[in-house]
Parts: C-alpha cells; structure tokens; sequence
C-alpha cells in the first residue's frame, strides 16, 4: 500500500467522534498526572501529613481509578459516551478543584468535622469516579469510531494520546508550581477537564453500535468477578503481579518525599517524573524488538526483575539524576513486560471470556497503588525517622521486586503459560 493511500485511509478511516475523544484524553490525562506528580509532597510539606498517612493517601488516589474502572465500562455503556464523558469531566472538574482547595478557608467547617485524613481521603477518591468513565468512553469510541482497516491503527493513536498527556503532566505541574506556588497545579488540572466538558458538548456526537450486543448491567459485572474469582490460576498469577506495581507505583507516592527530605528541598520532581513517558514514547519498538525472540511468560518474569532491580541505582545513587536513571530503567522494564503481560491473561481466560478476564486485569493495579501507598510510607518512615537510613527504603523496595519476579519464576514452573484451561 503506498503512503498516499494509507493516508487516505487515515483521512476516512475515523469519524469525528474518535478525534474528540482522543483529544480530550491528552488533557484528562495532563490532569491527573500533574495532580499525582505534585500529590506526594503537596500532602508532606503543604497539609503537614506524617510520611507513612502521605504514602497511604498518594496510594488511594492511584489506586481507586483501577478499582472502579471495573465498573465504569458498564456504566459508561448505559449512559452512551457523550453523557458519559460529559459527567466524567463535570465529576474531574470539582474534584481536583476540591483537592486544591483542601486547606481553604471556606471548607475549615467541614475539616473541623472530620479527622483531616479522612476527608483528604474521600477528596482523593473523587477522580476515580471520572476516570473510570473517561477510559472506557475513549477506548469503547476508538472501536466504534474506526473503520476495520484502520482500527488497530486507531489504538495506537489512542496509546500515544496517552502518553503525551502522561508527559506533559508532571511538565505542567513543574511550571505550576515554580510560577503559581504549590498546589495550583490542582487547579490548572480542574481548568483542562473543564474546558474538555464544552469541548464534548459541543463537538461529540454518539458514535452508532456496531452490534446489536445488549450492554451490561452492574449485576452481570458483579457476577463476571464472581466467576472470575473461581479461576485459581487467574487469581494466584494476579495476586503475585502486585507485586510489581507495588513497586512500580513508588515513583510517584514515596520517592518525591524522599527527594525533598533526604537529598534535596529543591529537586525538581515533577520533571523527574517526565522520564517515564519519554522512555516509552522514545523506546518502546526498540525494546519490543530486541525482546521478540523471548518467551512470552519469561517477558513478564524479566520486565517485572528489571523494574524491581532499578531501585538500586537510587540506592547507591541518591541524587537527582540518580532518580532520573532510576526510572528510565523501571520503564524499560514497564515497556519489556506490558504486551506480554495482557497476552497472558487472554490465554488463561476459558474461551470465549477473554474480554471479561481482560477487564479484571486491571485489578493489580489499584491494589498495588493501594498497598504499595500504605508499605512504600512505612518503609520511608522506618528507614528515614527512625533508623536514619533512608537510602535503604530503595534496598527493600528492590527486594519486593526481586521476591515477585521469583514467585512468577515458581507460578510458570507449576502453570505453563501455554496451557489452556479446562474450565
């Protein structure tokens, strides 16, 4: 096919719905990772959080959008994507701006009323019920809103929009916080989702159904995790997975804490945090490709070791740049893993259920944030206030990674990632 018709094809190939909904994304995202970006030390050093509360709390704001994402697939559905992302950028705009309203005079009732962590808390959980409508929405548009001779194309469109957001959002928050002050990038974030709820009024329109499929219900996804659950292998091959977002996830709760208490006040961590995206963005086919020969299970089991072993350079490297090698090494290691990963949760799922599995496929994710919140905040809190070591924060977090890519080691000796299940 010459250049000329493929782009033809790409000129024709997607309605207006995709482009609008792909839009938008880059700037859902900017949001949330110039919020999580700044998160971390906004709770240390602006709210006077202890460090292991900071870490529980940085923890649920990951972690809730993976939990409840489950559930907006099927809601975003039922509602149709226009309304949906209408409400998902309506939900966005008044939760990040209450998350940089928190210490504002007129919510001081409200804190007076409850214990602050908790309603730090609830306000952290507040985007995840956005989010978990935007994902599906753009994804399920993407599917709908491309032609079948351009769609694959379509998601790696999709994938890019994502990680252009991913980029530019810790970007914005560096800037919001040099020329703005700390915790404006919250509101700069509620401006950018704002914005994006006109722009879906105005330019979206509901893409047709290719199918006549019924949508959904809430009660047919509870059971979906009913059955789910009842796959042994499923269930032990995610649990063991945790593990490595535990790991993967401290880039963003514990190590800026830990940059601004023990090596540097002025590190600038928002632009630190841009290194993972611009590894992916930059070397995501050249990993793929020099990884091709590599079997697919054993993909996992080395990206997992490799993201787990990258703390160690912080470790012996406590420095700036010490985190900026530090991360670009986790996001090879992101980058060797993650299509092997969803490979081989579509080949233990029963056929027929591949889409089903696909979806709970998330859930190490939000637990990982979530636990990993509560371990990376008392690990930083036992090696730093109390031993006065916290270079070896990093050893112990090393060591979680090394301990998950052993137990993948030992799943793939009892469970092949070749087998079919029975059941």
């Amino acid at each position: 096919m010459s250049f000329a018709q493929r782009l033809q094809d790409v000129r024709t190939g997607f309605e207006r719905p995709f482009w609008v909904a792909n839009i938008s994304e880059i700037f859902e995202r900017l949001a949330y990772y110039g919020s999580f970006a700044s998160l971390a030390n906004y709770l240390r050093e602006t709210l006077n959080f202890p460090t292991e509360q900071t870490g529980t709390l940085a923890g649920i704001f990951g972690g809730m959008v993976w939990f409840l994402a489950i559930f907006g697939g099927a809601a975003a559905d039922r509602l149709g994507f226009r309304r949906a992302l209408s409400l998902a950028y309506l939900l966005l705009t008044g939760a990040y701006f209450l998350l940089g309203s928190i210490g504002a005079p007129w919510l001081a009732p409200v804190r007076s009323l409850v214990p602050m962590a908790f309603f730090v808390g609830v306000i952290l959980i507040l985007p995840a019920l956005g989010i978990s409508l935007v994902k599906p929405s753009v994804v399920g548009t993407t599917a709908r809103a491309s032609r079948e001779n351009v769609r694959s194309l379509g998601y790696s469109i999709y994938y890019t929009m994502v990680n252009i957001g991913g980029l530019l959002g810790p970007y914005a928050g560096s800037l919001a916080k040099h020329y703005l002050g700390a915790g404006k990038i919250f509101f700069i974030a509620a401006g950018c989702v704002f914005a994006m709820f006109f722009f879906v009024l105005l330019f979206f329109r509901e893409p047709q159904r290719a199918d006549d499929r019924p949508v959904p219900t809430m009660g047919e996804t509870l059971r979906n995790f009913t059955m789910v659950s009842s796959n042994p292998k499923f269930m032990i091959f995610l649990l063991i997975f945790t593990g490595y977002w535990m790991v993967f996830w401290q880039q963003w709760i514990v190590m800026p804490v830990y940059l601004h208490q023990y090596v540097n006040k002025n590190i600038d961590v928002e632009r630190i945090l841009m290194t993972d995206s611009i590894i992916v963005i930059t070397c995501t086919i050249l990993v793929n490709f020099l990884t091709r020969k590599i079997p697919g299970f054993s993909t996992i089991i080395l990206g997992t070791l490799i993201t787990g072993l990258s703390w160690l350079v912080l470790f012996f490297h406590p420095s700036m740049w010490g985190a900026v090698a530090t991360i670009a090494v986790l996001a090879v290691g992101e980058i060797v893993h993650q299509p092997r990963y969803y490979e081989y949760v579509s080949r233990l799922a029963p056929p027929g259920q591949q889409g089903t599995y696909l979806g709970f496929a998330f859930l190490p994710l939000g637990i990982g944030s979530l636990v990993g919140g509560w371990f990376g905040g008392k690990v930083l809190h036992y090696f730093g206030e109390v031993l006065n070591r916290p270079q070896w924060t990093w050893f112990v977090i090393a060591g979680v990674g090394a301990l998950t890519a052993l137990l993948l080691f030992l799943y793939d000796r009892m469970v092949k990632p070749s087998q079919a299940p029975t059941s």
